[in-house]
């Protein structure tokens, strides 16, 4: 039986991961790092560059009527103000 040295061994991913976000389906491997923890950082950095662009790219801003702005507004308006009460207080003599 052969031994093999730590050196001569292939560093291959030990982390994959699969994200689906919607009906979009993305793969990530770690590529960089020969230790476990590495592979990690290196996936979740991946994977938060995926997240960023999803929501980069759908982050459209969604058409509010204007009749719903000013129905907001003018409930606002009727909103009454609690009067502000002096607190009282009592002198220790």
């Amino acid at each position: 039986m052969e031994t093999e040295s730590c050196d001569t061994v292939l560093i291959r991913p030990l982390v994959k991961a699969k994200v689906q976000l919607g009906i979009e389906s993305y793969s990530v491997q770690a590529k960089k790092g020969s230790v476990l923890s590495e592979q990690l950082v290196s996936l979740k950095e991946q994977s938060m560059a995926i997240l960023k662009d999803f929501i980069t790219r759908h982050n459209v801003p969604q058409d509010v009527p204007d009749e719903l702005l000013e129905a907001s507004s003018e409930e606002d308006d009727n909103i009454l103000e609690k009067p502000q009460v002096k607190s009282k207080k009592t002198k220790l003599t």
